[in-house]
């Protein structure tokens, strides 16, 4: 235990390092090539002094995530690997459509990228991806387990729906909280963090918890340059990518339902949208200030600061209570 334990630390701190070390050449990259964030106009107004900051920034997550996990993962053909190595694929697959929304971006100079039907088709040849490789290659059950009521249900073949909507709903709410310096990339680190301790106490799954260090190493270090005022921002690469890893390893460790909880934080903005966008439609009238709803508190006079650190804490208490509702159901 002690070894392996050593090697997912090692994976950890390799990847914040060479965030910390890849970050400064890369902002000048992108700074010289002229990669800029583009704002959309119907957002804050202060947010417009943010146009022209380095972007791309999921790049450098992406490798610093990536080079130690394959040094340092054990690459035997088990259940074990393969359930790894699809965590690992649907992280590089969403970051590569992620990486195409930001091409398309700064190519056309403006805050629209791909058509939302070449989204769409992305997402469900992914999601079929991981669901071949959960009930093919890892030994999944085509099943949901209710942990809150310790219940589980069978879906048949309706799973690789059930997974397509795990993907998305996951990878649309990292995106959508990705609107603040900082928000995306710690609230995600706090969530895979959980995912830390779920597969390295509980379930044993050391190649998914490498995975998952390597991923809070990769975000904590990124950090360093996105925290307020960012020096970059990492995009629709970083933030597709991370909602990806957290989809998969919420399908790996059959923790579907529970990120409801764990993933609280990423729920309430995307609800935020949803609540938003019925109200205007059905009533005319806004429940919010402005949607997702962090807007809604920079509108109402909060600093930037404060409502990063809120959410963050947020993030923390929804994953204290979900790691707690699990460990309850493991015990049970």
């Amino acid at each position: 235990m002690g070894s392996v334990s050593g090697r997912i630390l090692i994976a950890g701190t390799a990847s914040l390092l060479i965030c910390l070390f890849l970050s400064p050449k890369f902002i000048e990259f992108v700074r010289r090539r002229e990669f800029g964030q583009n704002i959309r106009e119907e957002g804050p107004e202060g947010h417009q002094t943010k146009a022209g900051t380095p972007t791309l920034g999921g790049i450098v997550i992406l490798i610093a995530f990536a080079v130690p996990f394959l040094i340092l993962s054990k690459h035997h053909l088990d259940d074990s690997w393969w359930r790894s190595m699809g965590v690992f694929g649907v992280t590089i697959a969403c970051a590569l459509l992620g990486f195409a929304d930001d091409y398309t971006k700064i190519a056309k100079r403006r805050s629209l990228g791909l058509r939302a039907r070449t989204k769409l088709v992305v997402t469900v040849a992914i999601s079929l991806g991981l669901w071949w490789v959960a009930t093919q290659k890892a030994g999944l059950t085509p099943s949901v387990r209710i942990r809150f009521l310790d219940a589980q249900i069978d879906l048949g073949p309706l799973y690789p729906v059930f997974i397509y909507l795990v993907v998305a709903g996951t990878t649309s709410g990292v995106n959508l909280t990705d609107g603040l310096d900082g928000l995306a990339a710690g609230c995600a680190a706090i969530v895979l963090l959980a995912y830390i301790g779920i597969t390295f106490i509980t379930t044993g799954e050391h190649d998914l918890t490498l995975l998952a260090a390597c991923l809070v190493g990769a975000c904590i270090g990124f950090l360093w340059f996105n925290s307020f005022p960012a020096s970059i921002f990492m995009g629709d690469t970083g933030s597709l990518g991370l909602g990806g890893a957290i989809a998969g390893l919420a399908v790996m460790t059959d923790t579907e339902a529970l990120l409801l909880l764990l993933g609280g934080i990423f729920v309430i903005e995307a609800m935020s949208v949803v609540i938003q966008v019925f109200s205007f439609q059905t009533f005319r009238k806004r429940v919010f200030l402005m949607a997702p709803i962090h807007h809604h508190f920079e509108l109402r006079g909060w600093s930037e600061t404060k409502i990063i650190l809120r959410f963050w804490i947020v993030a923390a208490a929804c994953c204290a209570v979900g790691f707690t509702v699990y460990q309850l159901s493991i015990r049970g």
